[in-house]
């Protein structure tokens, strides 16, 4: 029998993957779609919201993750909003970048000045 605690963090991983996989879909489509209307944008984020309505929603403590749940929530209540398709789209994209340079910032240090560690060994 599983204890508590490797429930619960089942249960917080699926609800992480699904909200990768909301966000990962609805990026792809305002990326790779070349004449997206407001109708149709509500209907892919209606289709990719099936994912996360199967997924219990869970409380998420990480900073990365919590920004990715905002945008995900923001994504969802775009599709109600009177702003344009083309402000939506670069909002979407402009936030999702941040959230991907605020997990590359930390996933790679560059050293400045990384020859100088090694002057002293000459």
């Amino acid at each position: 029998m599983a204890s508590q605690k490797a429930i619960d963090n089942s249960l917080r991983l699926r609800y992480i993957r699904a909200l990768e996989r909301f966000h990962k879909s609805i990026l792809s489509y305002l990326l790779t779609t070349q004449n997206i209307t407001k109708e149709s944008y509500s209907k892919k984020v209606q289709n990719s919201q099936k994912v996360l309505n199967r997924v219990e929603e869970i409380d998420i403590y990480k900073g990365d993750l919590q920004d990715l749940q905002k945008i995900v929530k923001k994504i969802i209540s775009y599709q109600d909003s009177d702003k344009e398709i083309e402000e939506i789209k670069d909002d979407i994209l402009y936030i999702s970048n941040q959230l991907e340079k605020t997990k590359n910032s930390r996933r790679y240090k560059k050293e400045k000045h990384s020859s100088s560690i090694y002057d002293e060994w000459e």
